[in-house]
């Protein structure tokens, strides 16, 4: 027998001369005072639904909106399971260190630069559907609740993370939910501008049979399957098959109701039937009429989760989403990945959306960039520095 080829030697200068890489870990000690208790956590629970003990908790009473550690053992601030080399919870936190470049790097080949305001993108265009049911119960055209019931049709997803209003509707109190149906679908449709983190919906779906689940949720939560996947933080990422964003400002403590709109205004929120937000803050009332609040008058009740977030544009989605611009039945869409292409391509070949170039637009596309540079302005210079990167200062105040 011939002997073989012998196998290369390996560059020994090269491999001694490349960096080793540092082994992850970081958990809930760094992630309570790094995250939770330093007004970077924003709610999205993304560490909750990652624990694989269950130790983890979800405060989401009086505006809270925050994790928080149910064993006694070590206190409210350290974990015996982080003590012992668990690291989910770290892995799985969208504000946690270098976040932003670790996403981008890994869904997108690189990190983002200056110019990219609004995150990576492919695709800038505007999108509706084309189902008159779903235009008419959906928000700016029904475009999120006609790309899920897509994926359910054609075999992509098994069922979507959303957000319902509890009960029949009147308290206007969002909360997780799990859709599997078009009724189901439809019924999370619409905007609320109060909290709900829809990744909590996660073990109810799994439980249900789903194991591929689009997550439908605001930036911050958007950007969890992204970093799960980064950061390898286990099965919790495997079943995450899609991620929608919902470009976000900001979203309001509930309280908002009773203490402005109701107290000030006379509206009840039992008597609300929708809301919007288009430079000012657009409610309609079961009687008929309708109202502007400016939203100056608002202010006082963001959540204090959204204070220091930085993405408005909901950067880590494969398809992120708002309602910006002139017309108020287009969804300005961002497309961001390949499987968000796809998506999108498949939708239009089906006849289920109609697009226009976002140049129709060219006002929302600059609102866009303008957003984008007020959050990102609000991350702290003293944090991670890549959430500011290219974004200028502000102008100066004319007297």
């Amino acid at each position: 027998m011939k002997a073989g080829r012998p196998l290369a030697s390996p560059n020994v200068a090269a491999t001694e001369s490349a960096p080793a890489k540092e082994r992850w870990r970081a958990q809930w000690l760094e992630l309570f005072s790094e995250v939770v208790t330093s007004g970077l956590c924003t709610g999205c629970a993304g560490c909750v639904v990652a624990c694989p003990h269950d130790v983890l908790g979800y405060d989401d009473k009086n505006g809270v909106f925050r994790p928080y550690h149910l064993e006694e053992e070590l206190g409210p601030s350290d974990c015996i399971h982080g003590q012992k080399g668990c690291t989910s919870c770290t892995r799985a936190c969208p504000r946690f260190r270098d976040w932003e470049p670790d996403v981008d790097t890994f869904m997108f080949g690189r990190e983002r630069e200056a110019d990219d305001m609004a995150g990576v993108a492919k695709d800038i265009f505007l999108a509706r559907a084309t189902d008159p049911e779903i235009h008419e119960r959906g928000q700016d055209g029904g475009l999120v609740s006609a790309i899920l019931l897509w994926c359910l049709a054609n075999d992509k997803i098994d069922a979507a993370l959303v957000s319902t209003l509890e009960g029949d509707g009147s308290s206007w109190r969002a909360v997780p939910s799990v859709a599997r149906t078009r009724e189901e679908i439809l019924a999370g449709a619409g905007s609320r501008y109060t909290y709900s983190a829809n990744t909590l919906g996660y073990a109810a779906a799994v439980e249900s049979g789903a194991e591929r689940l689009a997550l439908v949720g605001m930036s911050c939560q958007a950007s969890v399957p992204g970093i799960m996947k980064a950061r390898k933080a286990g099965k919790v990422a495997r079943r995450m098959a899609l991620s929608i964003g919902l470009m976000c400002s900001k979203t309001f403590d509930d309280a908002i109701f009773e203490e402005l709109f109701e107290a000030k205004y006379g509206l009840k929120k039992e008597q609300i039937v929708k809301m919007n937000i288009k430079g000012v803050f657009q409610i309609w009332m079961r009687d008929g009429s309708y109202h502007e609040i400016p939203l100056k008058e608002c202010h006082a009740w963001t959540r204090e989760g959204c204070k220091l977030c930085p993405d408005f544009a909901a950067e880590h989605a494969d398809i992120s989403t708002g309602g910006i611009g002139a017309f108020n039945d287009w969804t300005l869409t961002i497309v961001r990945t390949d499987l968000g292409r796809e998506i999108v391509e498949g939708m239009v070949a089906d006849g289920v959306i109609e697009t226009r170039p976002g140049d129709d637009d060219p006002g929302a596309i600059a609102l866009l960039r303008k957003l984008s540079i007020v959050s990102r302005r609000r991350w702290p210079e003293t944090s991670v520095p890549a959430p500011r990167v290219g974004v200028p200062p502000p102008k100066p105040k004319t007297v």
